[in-house]
């Protein structure tokens, strides 16, 4: 059975995770690979209710820790529930964020630190790992142009603003500087040089997963 894989994809919003992570979904499976895509928050019946929860712009008033605990929360129960399992059964399961997201917005921007969302993220994924992290990397002003042409409505955490994102921002950063795992991409560049890069790290992924 082929080895499962589990592949996320990170970035303040606007970045481009969506498109980028659909494509390797479809490329996996032109490969005749088994893909399972999941989000984060979300991807199970309990993590929609937090998702929603955690989204909605009513909830203004919801404190930091608050929204650090509804997250691990969430994303305890997708680990345990659906991607653990999916990994075991040889799939690539492929995730709109992932714990990285937690450190960057609620670890980082929120100035939660980095020792107490490390410590609930380890709980909340009992030590699972992603094999590769795509970051996508936007400012924060061209990210905001990109959800304001969608003309969609923003969520609570869109709605915090440009210094917010930039905050976001940089907390990816630092932990790209920090973790070989991590792979930050231009996402100023063009959908298909994206993507090229993408494939070419996932080939090289899969082929150090062989050897190991």
């Amino acid at each position: 059975m082929n080895r499962g894989l589990l592949i996320t994809f990170e970035g303040i919003d606007g970045c481009g995770k969506s498109t980028q992570l659909n494509k390797l979904a479809d490329w996996f499976k032109s490969n005749g690979r088994s893909v399972l895509v999941v989000r984060e928050p979300g991807g199970t019946s309990i993590g929609e209710k937090i998702r929603n929860i955690l989204l909605d712009k009513k909830n203004d008033e919801m404190c930091s820790v608050t929204e650090l605990l509804l997250y691990e929360a969430a994303r305890a129960q997708i680990t345990s529930q659906v991607i653990r399992p999916a990994i075991e059964e040889g799939k690539i399961v492929i995730c709109d964020r992932f714990y990285d997201s937690t450190f960057a917005y609620q670890g980082y921007a929120r100035g939660l630190g980095e020792k107490l969302v490390r410590d609930l993220n380890e709980t909340a994924t009992e030590g699972l790992a992603p094999n590769i992290t795509f970051l996508l990397d936007l400012t924060a002003e061209d990210a905001y142009k990109r959800r304001k042409g969608r003309g969609e409505a923003e969520d609570r955490l869109e709605a915090m603003g440009l210094d917010f994102q930039k905050a976001v921002r940089e907390g990816y950063l630092v932990l790209a500087e920090n973790d070989y795992r991590i792979r930050r991409i231009d996402a100023s560049k063009s959908i298909d040089d994206i993507f090229e890069t993408i494939v070419g790290e996932v080939e090289k992924e899969i082929a150090a997963c062989g050897t190991r």
